[in-house]
């Protein structure tokens, strides 16, 4: 099998962590990219301990340039890109009238630009290999729930931005992967409106039950990065509720409506 070249965003922690350490596994040469370098370090160390041959860039999707170095330090490495997965993001919540502008812009410039910024900057490389581009979105880029607005916006964006770019790279040779987690454990839940990572959960979590352990749904997306599948939807009630949002939306609204109370206290994947 041929060794893969993989660049994942947001690789500190969470699912992008997990990703890295599957990819690890099925021999992969990896470029962990995020803002917390040692946290990165650490990864990496365990990775190489394994055999794996890691790249450690520190960058920030928010900042124009950050990818375009990160790419340039890839290609210097290794030579290619064959895999890039824009996983880093995180969620704006709370009640949309309580919320600012200034709240919604913060959440478009990591979900949606800070996509971008990793598309423009790795795309001449994924045409070379006619690799696989891969976007981290969520279930809920496919429904709205109270308390969920920006962070539903932003991935209904990247949603909108994997299925018409699947199209337009075909030509090209390049596979785009939607993935649309539901509740799956990461350090999101301990990330403020302000994109500040907290010791405890600024708001309460969603019951425990529902969230799918991180190596668990690494495997799932690694699998459906390798099949080149269009979307996977990543835990049970994740695609039941995809489901609904599409065959019974009527109803979903309204078991939206009657739980909105509840539902708005609860810190969503």
């Amino acid at each position: 099998m041929q060794t893969l070249t993989v660049l994942i965003t947001g690789a500190s922690s969470g699912i992008g962590a997990a990703l890295a350490r599957d990819f690890a596994k099925r021999g992969a040469r990896l470029v962990l990219v995020a803002r917390r370098t040692d946290r990165l370090e650490a990864l990496a160390s365990q990775l190489r301990q394994g055999g794996s041959e890691v790249l450690v860039v520190s960058g920030d999707v928010t900042r124009d340039g950050d990818m375009e170095r990160a790419t340039e330090a890839a290609i210097r490495t290794f030579g290619v890109l064959d895999v890039v997965v824009a996983n880093a993001g995180f969620g704006v919540q709370g009640l949309f009238t309580k919320l600012t502008l200034d709240d919604v812009r913060r959440q478009f410039e990591t979900n949606v630009f800070g996509v971008l910024r990793t598309f423009y900057a790795t795309y001449p490389a994924l045409k070379d290999t006619k690799g696989r581009f891969v976007i981290i979105g969520s279930v809920s880029g496919f429904f709205c729930a109270p308390g969920t607005i920006p962070y539903a916006m932003s991935k209904y964006a990247v949603r909108a931005l994997a299925e018409g770019l699947s199209l337009e790279l075909a030509r090209d040779g390049i596979s785009v992967t939607h993935i649309a987690p539901g509740f799956v454990e990461s350090e999101i839940s301990m990330v403020d409106n302000q994109g500040v990572l907290h010791d405890t959960p600024p708001r309460p979590k969603a019951p425990q039950f529902l969230f799918m352990k991180t190596p668990k749904a690494a495997k799932q997306i690694v699998d459906a990065i390798m099949a080149r599948e269009p979307l996977r939807v990543i835990t049970g009630h994740g695609k039941v509720l995809t489901a609904a949002s599409r065959f019974t939306p009527d109803l979903l609204q309204g078991t939206f409506k009657l739980l909105s109370g509840r539902l708005a206290k609860f810190t969503l994947e």
